[in-house]
């Protein structure tokens, strides 16, 4: 393994894989909208809206998930039929390992499961993640090539929490994607946060702010944007 400036170690990717993200992460950089390799996930905008009402999410299990209307992702090549995260939440020591994916439909318990792991814990209030945000999530770390946990540095943040946070830190948006729970700072033992932000951009997602002093990279679900 080698040990980069930071001094932590990093664990060997394949040269196949490095080349393949490198030359996509141009490719999205040149071409607004540049098609992915057939085994990522697309992250469709237009074609999959989330709305922010209430209904009632899959065909079998008849559970309503309150604040978005779920649909399904547009047929595709690359579709899985389960898809599943690990992480670790790096303020509450908490464990998420889930397949919120299953045969064309999100699970609706799983969802839950993401709701309260990515809860703003300073003031304990839940709102219900873009199921969106976790597509981008493991599609990032499938293409890393990695068994390690996501770790999660910020989820979900109430107002009253974003803004005490802006009070003092800085890059703090007053209108965060976290208070929308459409964010989340993450970073991967093992893995470079440049390396990260390289595979983030390369999906074309969302918004990737790149923190390497604060030791994250920031992705969302906004309009593709980077900073």
């Amino acid at each position: 393994m080698k040990r980069p400036d930071d001094g932590k170690l990093v664990e060997p990717i394949s040269r196949r894989r490095l080349l393949k993200i490198g030359a996509l992460t141009a490719a999205s950089l040149l071409i607004p909208g540049a098609a992915l390799a057939e085994d990522w996930i697309r992250i469709p905008h237009e074609r999959m809206p989330i709305e922010p009402v209430h209904r009632y999410i899959g065909r079998r299990s008849g559970v309503r998930q309150s604040g978005y209307t779920i649909r399904k992702h547009p047929p595709s090549e690359s579709s899985d039929l389960t898809r599943s995260l690990s992480m670790y939440n790096v303020h509450t020591g908490e464990n998420l390992n889930t397949t919120y994916w299953e045969y064309g439909d999100y699970v609706p318990g799983a969802l839950e499961e993401v709701n309260h792991f990515f809860r703003d814990f300073r003031a304990n209030e839940i709102k219900p993640i873009d199921p969106r945000l976790l597509d981008i999530l493991y599609s990032m770390h499938r293409q890393l090539d990695t068994d390690k946990p996501i770790n999660l540095v910020s989820g979900y943040r109430s107002p009253a929490t974003n803004a005490w946070l802006a009070s003092f830190m800085e890059g703090v948006a007053p209108h965060s994607m976290h208070v929308e729970a459409r964010a989340a700072d993450i970073n991967i033992p093992g893995r470079q946060l440049s390396f990260l932000q390289r595979v983030a951009l390369a999906l074309q997602g969302g918004g990737v702010g790149y923190y390497p002093r604060s030791g994250f990279v920031h992705v969302d679900t906004g309009r593709v944007r980077r900073w």
